[in-house]
């Protein structure tokens, strides 16, 4: 939908483009859809209409307005105005342990070097609107991270058992698809060794489906419906039949004001949250192999009811309500791999509100990603080479 007053032809399509612009506006697109979706997180459609007398088509307020810092003193945080959460604070992070280590990631990597980060290196913190360790600002979930892996000296493989299985891993794993641009299935294995580290179950699952979304995104010629068929031939129990029953749902939507309802509805069976985002059910976030999590999927329905288009998909995921930082997030990195453009006035707006460059991780991630190729070309010719001289290549007549 557009804004009333504006004639829509309808969503367009991606515009394909090379490495660095994919890398470019999948990072920088995650932010402003973080950015977006922020200030109505928690909120129903309904609710979000009634606060903003409509939709939301933009960067809006905090939702208590002035009174941000005291409405809910557990979490102080001035979400709005075009400041990014820790959705975008975690993936900057993991950008910068791909910069020092310059090769893929495993769940070690996140205990020697991601910990450290969020523990001792002070930042701009956008929401507490002050320099402040990244760690001050995380979820408890994301703090788990700390406790298990610097306090408790867990086994980084397996340090993400008996956290709440949430979207906490997945909501930072676009570097990991991005590193990974055109091979999917290496985008999701290594996910998943990453997410042992935070997640477990459908938490971690959805990590790896998420990068492995990216991955595919960002390969010429990828499509929504590609994205979401290489997502079906990876996913596993309940993350994928949510994954088919949302889609299949979001296929008969061209606009995502008649969406928001039927995709709630299709993910709901495999959502343990419940009807109420603010007051979760008795199994809320337990594992399971019968359930999701609600964001990676919806965030797929939202592309593929925009066609691709990065506007559409990001407003359909932040005026779907509830865990909407998250799935707006998600809803851009994978328009942005695509290839669609990133509103400049949205991603301008963000940049200076939150105090960030946006498009410096992106730089680095480009660099990074081309420096890892070519580790593994050369990884993978010196095992052709042995394998070669073990007689196991076919003999050509």
């Amino acid at each position: 939908m557009t804004p009333e007053g504006e004639e829509s032809s309808g969503p367009c399509p991606p515009r394909q483009s090379g490495l660095d612009e994919r890398i470019t506006a999948a990072l920088v697109g995650a932010a402003v859809g973080d950015a977006l979706g922020g200030p109505v997180e928690g909120w129903s459609p309904d609710q979000i209409t009634d606060r903003h007398g409509g939709r939301v088509h933009g960067i809006v307020g905090p939702w208590h307005g002035d009174d941000w810092r005291t409405a809910r003193p557990i979490a102080p945080y001035h979400k709005g105005d075009g400041h990014v959460t820790d959705d975008t604070l975690m993936t900057h992070a993991l950008v910068r342990v791909y910069a020092h280590v310059r090769d893929h990631l495993d769940a070690y990597a996140i205990a020697d070097h991601l910990v450290p980060d969020l523990m001792t290196n002070p930042r701009w913190i956008p929401e507490l609107e002050t320099e402040a360790l990244p760690l001050q600002r995380l979820f408890l979930a994301e703090k788990w991270l700390v406790t298990r892996l610097a306090y408790g000296h867990a086994d980084p493989r397996e340090a993400g058992v008996g956290n709440i299985v949430n979207c906490g891993a997945a909501m930072y794993m676009a570097p990991v698809g991005l590193v990974n641009a055109a091979d999917p299935a290496r985008a999701y294995a290594e996910a998943l060794d990453v997410a042992g580290a935070h997640q477990s179950s459908y938490g971690r699952e959805a990590a790896g489906v998420f990068a492995a979304a990216v991955a595919a995104a960002a390969t010429p010629g990828a499509t929504p419906d590609s994205v979401v068929s290489v997502c079906l031939s990876l996913a596993k129990d309940g993350t994928r039949a949510a994954i088919e029953k949302v889609c299949e749902a979001a296929r008969a939507h061209g606009d995502f004001e008649s969406a928001l309802v039927p995709l709630r509805e299709a993910v709901s069976p495999y959502d343990t949250v419940g009807p109420d985002y603010r007051a979760p059910s008795l199994g809320a976030r337990r594992p399971s192999r019968l359930h999701s999590i609600e964001e990676l999927p919806v965030a797929l329905g939202m592309l593929l009811v925009s066609g691709g288009d990065f506007r559409q998909a990001v407003l359909g995921s932040v005026n779907y309500g509830r865990d909407c930082d998250s799935t707006a997030t998600m809803a851009g990195a994978l328009a942005g791999a695509l290839g669609a453009p990133v509103p400049e006035e949205w991603s301008k707006t963000v940049a200076e509100a939150s105090r960030l460059d946006l498009w410096e991780p992106a730089r680095t991630l480009t660099g990074v990603a081309r420096e890892i190729f070519a580790r593994d070309v050369d990884r993978r010719r010196a095992h052709e080479r042995a394998f070669t001289e073990l007689g196991g290549a076919a003999c050509s007549d």
